[in-house]
């Protein structure tokens, strides 16, 4: 029989039991049965945190984000804790004449971090203040970790270093520590010495699958952190592997993590998904500059709607698998849901 003579069968289509788009015919029920939702408590804000007064300095390359001296910093948390956003990540911006080969700045108990930290739990004491614990802002050579006189990044001195970082971040008030340097066994050396120095309530955000991915380049930029030599691929994890970031987040959690996180996102959905799958431990995502970087482009040029591809880039997280999200969108994300 010729297909010109087969016509659909109006019977057919009446007694279809199976019929989703009923759910799907009003606002309300599209609510009701939604099965992912994207909420303030699910955000954590990076900043940049820089010397200096009264300057808040956009970054080029990251429209929309600022590096703020410490006094507009503390206006700018009030304003996004009010906001419902309640956590930061800090990020310092190093004066060149402050760095060195070993990165000795970052355990100075008077450093920018160290101050930064205590002059926030004075202003705004509720907020949770995660901080990073990398040397690359604070090397001359903006590496994660110390080189030796051939190149080659040293694992066990670095994790020395890492250690003084965190304890006297956690000495500061920070509430959290967030080691993002891909050192092996860092985060076990980080909780023994928070443990033995009366900081057992600190919690650490492990950075446990960070990839050498090239999305990276407008917080460099922000940071003026890129490495002087050479990338990073003998620490951070190859874009190829899956199966290698399990491993990662396996040793984390026996070392005591009590956060893990997937970075970049969301190029990395699919490690996000088998994460969650792996653990009980509360799964974190960081959306990283040059994703954001990129819907900011797009959305300069008129390309894309972009508050509707903001939330439905972060809903594509939280659906993946992630607890909580690191974005640079979080003040805006919040602003958007408190409507």
């Amino acid at each position: 029989m010729s297909s010109e003579n087969i016509t659909p069968s109006s019977s057919n289509t009446a007694t279809l039991t199976h019929r989703p788009r009923r759910l799907r015919r009003t606002a309300t029920l599209r609510r009701m049965v939604q099965e992912t939702t994207l909420t303030v408590d699910d955000l954590i804000y990076p900043m940049f945190v820089m010397e200096g007064e009264g300057q808040k300095i956009e970054i080029a390359s990251m429209p929309g984000c600022y590096r703020f001296t410490l006094d507009l910093l503390l206006s700018e948390i009030a304003e996004v804790y009010q906001l419902g956003v309640g956590a930061i990540a800090l990020f310092p911006v190093i004066p060149e004449n402050l760095k060195d080969d070993t990165g000795s700045e970052s355990y100075n108990p008077s450093g920018l971090v160290q101050r930064t930290v205590k002059a926030i739990k004075q202003a705004v004491p509720d907020i949770v203040i995660i901080t990073d614990v990398a040397l690359d802002p604070f090397t001359s050579h903006g590496h994660d970790g110390i080189v030796d006189d051939k190149g080659v990044i040293l694992n066990d001195p670095t994790v020395e270093v890492l250690v003084k970082m965190a304890v006297s971040q956690a000495e500061a008030g920070a509430d959290m520590v967030a080691p993002s340097d891909m050192m092996d066994g860092r985060v076990g050396a980080i909780r023994r010495a928070l443990d033995e120095t009366g900081f057992i309530d600190v919690r650490i955000l492990a950075y446990s699958a960070k990839y050498a991915s090239a999305y990276y380049g407008p917080f460099r930029d922000a940071l003026d952190s890129a490495p002087k030599f050479g990338d990073k691929k003998t620490y951070q994890m190859d874009a190829a592997n899956a199966r290698e970031a399990i491993k990662e987040v396996a040793l984390d959690i026996e070392e005591g993590a009590d956060i893990v996180m997937v970075k970049p996102a969301l190029a990395y959905l699919d490690i996000i998904c088998q994460v969650k799958k792996h653990t009980n431990l509360p799964v974190a995502a960081y959306n990283v500059s040059g994703e954001y970087a990129m819907i900011k482009a797009a959305a300069q040029n008129g390309w894309i709607d972009e508050k509707k591809v903001i939330l439905e880039t972060l809903l594509s997280m939280k659906r993946a698998g992630a607890d909580l999200i690191l974005t640079y969108f979080a003040k805006e994300v919040a602003l958007m849901l408190v409507k």
